[in-house]
């Protein structure tokens, strides 16, 4: 991570604290909405990979507020394909809380004389969320490169924004479930964090546009490519 981009993240974890309990006014007064807009006409000059870092963030501490609104509002009237993309980087960042607190709960949840994580059940379990949860997160990283290198033109990302989208929307069902599993009772109680990332997505999982909508877009944009069209469209961005 840049120098630069740590230090955006640190504001947005600082700005975010305050929203959470005051609710959007502080992320419009840091500015957050011309995180897109370039430097020449008064804005921070970001790109996708520093919208995908904020809204991690986001998406475990403030899950309910419109900061992926905020942020694309600085394009002006942007592509609804922008929008999914927002959605898919606040489902990575909150996946990746889920695992870290189940991993964290079965670290120090006792059954049996010894942690819940030495049992061999709840460390299969484990792996199966965090191979969802790292898949998605290579799909999201994949989405932000290839939005940067076409200067966020939603139509040239189509393949990368469909399929993070539904590799998104389909680890959400696996990554949800055992993260409740491994935490038993105390993850449905309104005390404890971690319904605080699952609801927000089962939320975003449908918005714009849900499994079946993704898979139909992405499976056309295969069959166009045909066989020998999609190695070389593959490869091409693999370069």
């Amino acid at each position: 991570m840049s120098a630069a981009r740590e230090m955006l993240c640190d504001t947005a974890r600082a700005v975010f604290v305050e929203a959470a309990a005051e609710g959007i006014a502080p992320v419009e007064a840091a500015g957050f909405s011309l995180l897109l807009v370039a430097e020449a006409d008064g804005g921070f000059g970001g790109d996708w990979g520093d919208v995908n870092a904020v809204l991690a963030i986001a998406g475990v501490a403030v899950p309910d507020l419109p900061v992926a609104g905020l942020i694309l509002s600085g394009l002006g009237e942007a592509d609804d394909a922008l929008h999914a993309a927002a959605a898919v980087s606040l489902m990575a960042g909150a996946m990746g809380e889920a695992l870290g607190l189940s991993i964290e709960h079965v670290n120090t949840r006792q059954q049996f004389g010894r942690p819940l994580g030495k049992f061999q059940a709840v460390q299969q379990s484990l792996a199966v969320m965090a191979c969802e949860v790292r898949a998605v997160e290579a799909a999201v990283a994949a989405m932000a490169k290839r939005l940067d290198t076409v200067g966020l033109d939603a139509g040239a990302a189509n393949f990368e924004i469909a399929a993070a989208k539904l590799r998104a929307n389909r680890a959400v069902g696996v990554v949800t479930a055992i993260a409740h599993q491994v935490h038993g009772a105390i993850g449905f109680t309104r005390e404890y964090d971690l319904h605080r990332v699952t609801i927000p997505l089962m939320r975003w999982r449908g918005a714009h546009g849900n499994d079946a909508h993704w898979a139909q877009r992405l499976g056309r944009q295969v069959t166009g490519f045909g066989g020998r069209g999609l190695w070389e469209a593959m490869t091409a961005r693999a370069d």
